[in-house]
């Protein structure tokens, strides 16, 4: 009799399934592919997925060990969930069963039945009717919620209450309120669907591509202007979708995007929306998941593990803010959201839009070889102009704490007129450098090779790659000077030089540092979007995105660090966070200006950029791209070690370059090892390889057979190393 092989893939990091009997009880027909089963893993038990059946194993049969249990009736990864994660591990060259489990929500992970989909929601107990709302005078965000369920007695939904987990866990603890499942999310959250805007000519044309391409894949790249409207296009484009009862799935780069763009949804439509980022707990990630999944959720927002979602009635997928680098996952399993939404909606044929007013050079080249269909938004909406931009020389002239002179007088005369001013620095903490004006001495960090930064609110110092910290010295350790100056600025310096100058003005700072506890981010930008705060200052939080409509002014207090950077792609970026940053400016009815101090004025890029715009720019540096063979004309993967041992990456990297020397792979070029741009970091030693080919196919055909040589390789065990196919940081 033929005996039935499960092929299962457990979480770890070894590249391939492990093959197991089924369980006495287990009935031929629960044994599909994608569901999760029990399985005792060397000394312990783990979930993996059942990704195939097989007749013959290549273990001796009285090997296999039977299955545990069979955790699900039905798939819990669909067919075509499973299929991309196959493909993107296969791709990307990452351990298959961690990949499966990257797909699933975490308690689904741990063997969490799957339930019934529903939102989850808070209500008010019976103790908690009783309480009146105005006696919380000294906890203001408890009242909050308090009213908000009173006038919602089924439940809220919780993404319509707009305060920190911390809140609703105090309000449980005291037995006010209590978690639900509410049937139809979002009922609550949009009762009445706000009237569309126009559509001025381009919008319309965008709108008229896209859903004349509904019933089948076609990927566009959506370049609007900044504040041109490619959220009411997608809106549009999207009530159409909703229409013919399919769903929507919007990826967007980083959590702090998500509120705004769930609160103008929600006002939009009045269907079931779901909300996944990591800022939920697993509970409400878990149930946002099985929405979806049921296809009662008709909008899904995300952030770049949304990807993995299921859908059950796709329609529509959406990347907004294509060009950020936080689409890609930078550690463990390195996929692109951007590029795997793409493989996904042509499997489900189901178009996909690309929207940025900064396009990657990657999405531009597409463009050119005719992959995509390019919509252009070449104006703002209404009255809007763009803004205008003027450089600032800063070469010979004082600063103070990061401001030069002109700059100052530019901020005054804005906040003179009524205007809200935005200054950008990415480079939080008081001031990068601590130093001993007497010997020299600089505070470095222990574990890397970076200087520490000075946080002077809390007297610290930080590491801000490997989070060390310590208390700030009063004397220098090597020749106990009192002499300890800071050099350089960050965002606490400029809040302190603004206090100097603007005294009665209000100021609100916007960075890691003033927004770590939840809610605090949205709370921060609802009071920039009011326009109370008159001067915000913050890092790349406040670049992307985000509609403040009373800023007249942005400042960019630094403009250089992109010029000269080591990456390839240092360049792009630079010109990506300047557009952005400064299409902040004038996106209502008063006209916008942008300020730009740098040391290095006639810089040809700078100069480009300004004068002809973002699009002369790209084509510029796809050009230079091209004649250097550089991505996206040319493929690369980064093959990275580190160890705690110095010698050990380079000696391992040395060996994996004679193998690939030797296997003699067609058209591919190798460079290096070298030591990464940062040597150590957090105590190890890292080392990376650089493989490069003209055609894809040739790369991934080396990295193939490569990455199952190197599970056996003797130095490998004494190194950690990973595989970074379409590296989005070359640090």
């Amino acid at each position: 009799m033929t005996q039935t092989i499960l092929r299962i893939a457990v979480p770890s990091p070894l590249y391939r399934s492990f093959d197991y009997l089924p369980p006495a009880s287990a009935a031929a027909d629960t044994l599909q592919p994608g569901i999760r089963i029990r399985v005792p893993f060397g000394r312990r038990k783990t979930v993996g997925i059942l990704i195939g059946l097989a007749q013959h194993s290549t273990l001796d049969p009285a090997r296999l060990k039977p299955a545990l249990e069979i955790l699900d009736t039905e798939p819990v990864l669909s067919g075509d969930i499973l299929a991309m994660t196959q493909w993107a591990s296969a791709y990307y060259h990452h351990p298959i069963g961690d990949a499966l489990a990257t797909a699933l929500p975490v308690l689904l992970r741990r063997g969490q039945a799957v339930q019934q989909a529903g939102a989850p929601g808070w209500r008010l107990t019976e103790t908690g009717l009783q309480i009146e709302p105005d006696t919380l005078t000294r906890a203001p965000r408890q009242a909050t919620v308090i009213q908000q369920l009173r006038a919602h007695p089924p439940g809220a939904p919780r993404t319509t209450l707009d305060v920190p987990a911390g809140v609703l866990r105090s309000l449980h603890d005291k037995g006010w309120i209590e978690p639900c499942t509410l049937e139809e999310a979002g009922e609550d959250a949009a009762t009445v669907a706000t009237t569309p805007h126009s559509l001025n000519p381009a919008q319309q044309s965008a709108v008229d591509a896209v859903t004349a391409g509904l019933k089948g894949f076609d990927a566009y790249l959506l370049e609007g202007v900044t504040g041109s409207g490619k959220t009411e296009v997608y809106l549009q484009i999207i009530d159409t979708v909703i229409g013919q009862g399919h769903q929507t799935l919007v990826l967007v780069p980083e959590i702090g995007l998500t509120p705004q763009l769930v609160k103008r949804f929600s006002a939009r439509f009045a269907v079931p929306l779901a909300v996944l980022h990591s800022g939920l707990s697993d509970r409400e990630r878990l149930a946002a998941w099985q929405q979806a999944r049921s296809g009662k959720a008709l909008i899904i927002i995300g952030t770049r593990s949304a990807i993995f979602t299921p859908l059950a009635r796709p329609g529509l997928l959406v990347v907004d803010e294509e060009h950020d680098s936080s689409l890609k996952q930078q550690e463990g399993f390195r996929y692109s959201a951007r590029d795997l939404a793409i493989w996904r909606a042509r499997q489900l044929a189901v178009p996909v839009i690309l929207g940025s007013a900064t396009p990657s050079l990657e999405s531009l080249f597409n463009v050119e070889r005719q992959r995509y269909r390019h919509l252009v938004l070449p104006n703002r909406t209404g009255a809007a102009s763009l803004p205008s931009y003027e450089i600032l020389d800063i070469r010979k002239q004082a600063l103070e704490h990061g401001l030069g002179r002109p700059l100052l007088k530019r901020i005054a005369h804005h906040l003179d007129h009524d205007g809200q001013v935005l200054l950008f620095l990415n480079r939080r903490g008081y001031a990068p450098t601590l130093v001993c004006h007497d010997c020299g001495w600089i505070a470095e960090c222990p574990r890397c090779d970076a200087r520490l930064t000075w946080h002077q609110r809390e007297q610290q110092l930080r590491c801000h790659h490997c989070g060390t910290q310590r208390p700030v010295a009063t004397s220098c350790p090597e020749c106990q000077s009192s002499e300890l100056r800071p050099l350089g600025q960050g965002t606490e310096r400029v809040e302190q030089a603004l206090v100097e100058h603007f005294p009665e003005v209000e100021r609100l700072r916007i960075d890691r540092d003033t927004t770590r506890r939840k809610g605090e981010l949205a709370r921060h930008l609802e009071q920039a979007h009011s326009g109370k705060a008159r001067i915000l200052l913050g890092t790349q939080m406040l670049a992307k995105g985000h509609h403040f409509p009373k800023v007249t002014l942005v400042g960019i207090l630094n403009a250089d660090q992109g010029l000269f950077g080591t990456d390839f792609r240092s360049s792009e970026r630079m010109a990506q966070l300047i557009v952005q940053v400064a299409g902040r400016a004038g996106r209502h009815d008063r006209a916008g200006h942008v300020a730009i101090q740098t040391y290095h004025p006639d810089h040809p890029l700078l100069q480009l950029l300004i004068r002809q715009g973002y699009p002369a720019f790209a084509r510029a540096a796809l050009a230079e791209r091209e004649a250097a063979r550089l991505p996206p004309c040319s493929h690369i993967a980064l093959l990275r070690a580190e160890a705690s041992r110095q010698s050990a990456p380079m000696t391992f990297l040395e060996q994996v370059r004679q193998h690939c020397e030797a296997a003699g792979g067609t058209g591919i070029e190798l460079w290096g090892p070298v030591p990464a741009t940062m040597e150590r970091r957090a105590g190890r030693f890292r080392a990376q390889l650089l493989l490069q080919a003209a055609r894809r196919g040739d790369l991934q055909q080396l990295l193939h057979g490569l990455v199952r040589e190197l599970e056996q390789m003797k130095a490998a065990r004494q190194v950690r190393w990973s595989v970074d196919v379409d590296p989005a940081d070359m640090f």
